[in-house]
């Protein structure tokens, strides 16, 4: 939100007032609050107007630093809070001195500076990480003019019955931006990955994957100055990052209150770590869910002999797959929801699934949170109350996307078992996936059953549906057992994995856009990112096809699906068949390695498809890089990205591997490659070991019956540690590696279990012993 012409005058239409002076400091034991007015008081008499702005900093979790700014504090509180995990009971250090006051939480530490400048500072040990000085924290009016250019523009905007917003007052604040300080984050952004220079505002839309609109939009941004800020509003956030004052990143939101944390770290792994300790951790996606996942498509036709055919199709080319997903006809047109069957196209459907799951297969089917009026369940949902409703009481219905369509209510407790039940009866027919499609284009001139602030539930409405669906799963099922393939989120949203990036198109540049996405969302809190293998809108080339399936599958969830065309590889060409297979296989392979860091992003909240710069903070390279990422804590992938088959990357300080070439790589330099389509970089960080299983057509296996550990670019001196996982997510084994010279000592915990290890440069692997304290010495050559 820009409210000023240049830098000196508010723009036409508003009204700004700052924070100038520390007027009066009051510490508790748990915080500190600062009478703050808007100018520097100087005498009796100008203390009789205002405005002034009350702020309270305290500390609900150990380097988290809250800040509540209000102007006037008696308005309505009808806001939908996110499910934050704060300890009311944590007591960090308070200093009131002469001059400052201070707050110690952890090692974050803030400084508020007494006298007649308003100067606020946040630091991590003795590392300044931003402040809040001069013409900062602000209050903002819009006059009558400027409030009805707003709603004018609105209105325009309105082609889903969103309310003008009748609030014509901000509280925004000013944070500083340092010289070569990057933005990353706010949920899933297909822009640029640094956001510096770009206006964002938090509002999920239904846009695709080429503008700025996205489908999760979360008011969280990471800094590669080492913390993170979280503005605590589902209401529609504007952030300028350094796109109003070049050296600030400014959020606003409408009303008389602003609510933000900023998060400290020793690196940005660490701000994560605490931010979703905060916010929530990712929940663990069953095993099975990282095996490939083949859908019907949208629109295409398809009844029982069609996935039949397909899934025929992949056994007898040998490319084993996972889960089969029912897009949205497996229920009857202009009837979505209804729960139900087609039995025109399904005319067994119990026993189709039956069929299916003695293949092997997991599935999933498509909902949404939307009932057309044809279905059997509206006039259900319209007599119990279980809409959203108009201001006049009656049900909101719109005919885009289903003809007379309601939305349910997830605020209703009612509604929320009603909704549950109904999916219960399809867990009972064996389906343990659910794609959560939608729940972006949420209307705001609405009411809610629970009271709810319309606009604020834009946002929020998807946590709400998203969670029903979870907790309907967890009832049946139990936890960790499914999982979701959700479209849009908000804060907490990474609870309920697994999120895909939306309607890409079928291009390389879509490509990146969704690599961008991806690396957003995970920097955001999210711990698991998919995306539609080949782009979902058109129709890919050969070319574009088996690059995307490298890609594809080498990210954490792997879906074949697309709009109006089959995705199956054999009608693209033969070699997509070949290249598929190729990937699937590594992918199930590489289970042992996958799944346990699939668990420590679980545990930690550090995702397992990361940014560069999450990883290497300390390499400024890293800043920048957008199109490769880092697989868990030790695989480098560089996707292929151009129709010449040429990847480019750069590798990070140290030695790293190729897992499939071999090739090695010294690290601090950028590297152009030329690549077949079973080629695309995936590189071992050094002083790693990456287990490779027994795979045969399941990805859920033993992980260390039969594995291979290879020790990769281990350096004198050094140790390696990896630990194994079962696919129940318990600890089976841990491997360490010790080099002294030339000599490489590998020791592994007791197990019954055969597994095998060796050095990437050696060919053959030397079978651990199975009796007493395992270990061998492997000797370098």
């Amino acid at each position: 939100m820009k409210i000023m012409n240049g830098y000196w005058v508010p723009g036409t239409g508003y009204k700004t007032d700052y924070a100038a002076q520390a007027y009066e400091v009051t510490t508790t034991p748990h915080s500190i609050t600062v009478l703050a007015t808007t100018q520097v008081i100087r005498h009796r008499g100008m203390t009789l107007t205002g405005p002034n702005l009350e702020i309270t900093y305290s500390s609900t979790a150990k380097d988290v630093i809250k800040v509540h700014i209000a102007h006037f504090k008696g308005t309505v509180d009808n806001r939908p809070r996110f499910e934050l995990n704060e300890d009311q009971g944590y007591t960090p250090t308070i200093r009131n001195e002469v001059d400052f006051a201070e707050l110690v939480s952890g090692d974050t530490r803030l400084v508020i500076a007494k006298g007649e400048s308003w100067n606020v500072e946040y630091f991590y040990k003795d590392k300044r990480l931003t402040g809040a000085g001069w013409r900062s924290t602000t209050y903002v009016k819009e006059n009558a003019y400027q409030s009805k250019l707003r709603v004018l523009a609105q209105a325009e905007d309105n082609f889903f019955d969103f309310a003008q917003d009748p609030r014509d007052a901000y509280v925004l604040e000013k944070l500083d931006l340092g010289v070569g300080e990057c933005i990353y984050g706010f949920g899933e952004k297909f822009t640029t990955f640094v956001k510096n220079g770009q206006n964002v505002e938090v509002w999920n839309a239904d846009g695709g994957t080429c503008t700025e609109q996205s489908y999760k939009s979360i008011p969280f941004y990471l800094s590669s100055n080492g913390y993170g800020i979280l503005v605590n509003s589902s209401d529609r956030v504007s952030f300028e990052v350094g796109s109003e004052v070049v050296s600030k990143v400014s959020f606003a939101i409408p009303g008389e209150e602003l609510e933000y944390f900023i998060i400290g770290g020793a690196d940005l792994k660490e701000v994560l770590v605490n931010y979703t300790t905060l916010s929530g951790k990712p929940a663990l996606p069953p095993a099975y869910s990282f095996g490939l996942w083949l859908s019907t498509s949208f629109t295409t036709n398809y009844n029982e002999e069609t996935v039949n055919s397909f899934i025929d199709g992949m056994a007898e080319r040998d490319i084993p797959l996972q889960v089969f997903h029912f897009d949205c006809f497996w229920m009857k047109e202009h009837e979505w929801c209804n729960m139900e069957w087609d039995t025109r196209q399904f005319p067994d459907p119990q026993g189709m699934l039956g069929r299916l799951k003695a293949k092997g297969l997991e599935i999933c089917v498509w909902i949404n949170p939307y009932v057309g009026q044809r279905s059997k369940l509206f006039d259900i949902g319209v007599k119990n109350g279980y809409f959203i409703k108009k201001p006049d009481g009656s049900v909101f219905q719109t005919d885009f996307w289903q003809p007379g369509m309601a939305i349910v209510d997830f605020t209703n407790p009612e509604a929320c078992k009603w909704y549950g039940d109904l999916l219960k009866t399809l867990f009972q027919m064996g389906i343990r996936n659910i794609k959560t499609d939608f729940g972006e284009r949420i209307p705001t001139n609405v009411v809610y059953h629970g009271g709810q602030d319309p606009i604020q539930m834009h946002n929020y409405y998807t946590y709400l549906y998203n969670k029903t669906v979870v907790e309907a799963l967890e009832d049946f099922y139990g936890k960790n057992e499914t999982c979701l393939f959700s479209r849009s989120a908000t804060v907490g949203g990474q609870k309920y994995p697994v999120h895909w990036g939306g309607d890409c198109f079928a291009s390389y540049s879509a490509m990146a856009e969704t690599i961008r996405a991806g690396l957003s969302l995970c920097s955001s809190g999210f711990g698991f990112f998919s995306h539609d293998i080949g782009g979902f809108e058109a129709t890919a080339t050969p070319d574009l096809y088996k690059r995307w399936c490298a890609f594809g599958l080498l990210s954490t969830h792997s879906r074949l699906h697309g709009s109006g065309s089959y995705r199956v590889p054999w009608l693209f060409d033969d070699e997509a068949s070949d290249v598929l297979r190729f990937y699937t296989k590594l992918k199930g392979r590489l289970m042992p390695y996958l799944f346990a860091q699939a668990v420590h992003t679980h545990e930690t909240g550090v995702p397992m498809m990361r940014s560069m710069v999450v990883e290497f903070t300390g390499d400024t390279a890293c800043k920048y890089l957008d199109t490769q990422y880092m697989l868990g804590d030790s695989l480098l992938i560089a996707p292929v990205m151009n129709d010449r088959g040429i990847a480019e990357f750069y590798v990070p300080d140290g030695l790293w591997t190729d897992i499939v070439t071999g090739d090695t790589y010294t690290g601090g330099r950028y590297y152009t490659r030329q690549c077949s389509y079973t080629e695309m970089p995936i590189l071992a960080r050094e002083n790693s070991i990456i287990g490779f299983g027994a795979f045969g057509s399941n990805v859920v296996y033993d992980y260390v019956d039969g594995a291979e550990f290879v020790i990769y670019g281990i350096q004198d001196g050094a140790e390696a540690t990896v630990d194994v996982y079962d696919s129940n997510a318990q600890k089976a084994l841990t491997i360490t590696a010790v080099r002294k010279g030339n000599t490489v000592t590998v020791t592994g915990t007791p197990t019954d279990k055969p597994y095998t290890v060796r050095l990437a440069t050696q060919l053959e692997a030397t079978p651990m012993p199975l009796n007493g304290a395992p270990q061998v010495e492997l000797v370098l050559n």
